[in-house]
């Protein structure tokens, strides 16, 4: 059987309900949809993994779906946020290596130098700007791990996220 939008939605509606029967049926499915879903996302060995990782998520997070909406797009939102998790662990792992295998004096002094240029950057940009770019993206926090440390709102740390990356875009593209 390959599940559509409505089957997905009743067979969700039951699991939610508690109808284990559905709940099963329901995980097998998903299961099937989500192996499509990564196949051309990562390679072969990973799916299985992955998959699992995300039923899992799922299954925990099955009362936050509402039924007024459509299921699939809920589903795959989950798959998204594993799948960048998974890619975030695998090359975080994968760099990891390479420092290991590549260190060397060369290589500290062109990540100080990286450094210093990435300091000119952000000395560029409003401080709050500079701030949650480089709790988010070089730190690797949450949006929400970001707005508390900062006071700010998550909305608004993802506003200063973007225009500070795109500042800081024009400004590269200035320089070269």
């Amino acid at each position: 059987m390959v599940a559509d939008e409505p089957t997905f939605a009743r067979l969700m509606t039951a699991a939610q309900d508690g109808d284990k029967a559905a709940t099963n049926v329901l995980l097998s499915e998903a299961g099937l949809w989500l192996e499509r879903y990564f196949r051309r996302r990562i390679p072969p060995h990973s799916i299985d993994d992955l998959v699992q990782d995300v039923l899992i998520a799922f299954y925990t997070k099955r009362a936050t779906w509402d039924p007024s909406r459509p299921f699939l797009p809920w589903l795959a939102a989950i798959a998204r946020y594993r799948w960048v998790d998974h890619l975030r662990k695998v090359y975080k792992h994968e760099s990891q290596e390479l420092m290991d295998d590549d260190a060397s004096e060369d290589s500290d002094e062109e990540v100080i130098m990286a450094r210093v240029s990435l300091d000119r950057l952000f000395g560029q940009l409003p401080d709050r700007q500079a701030e949650v770019i480089e709790m988010v993206k070089i730190a690797g926090l949450s949006i929400r791990e970001a707005a508390e440390k900062t006071g700010q709102s998550e909305s608004l740390v993802k506003v200063n996220i973007h225009r500070g990356l795109k500042k800081l875009a024009t400004l590269v593209e200035k320089a070269e």
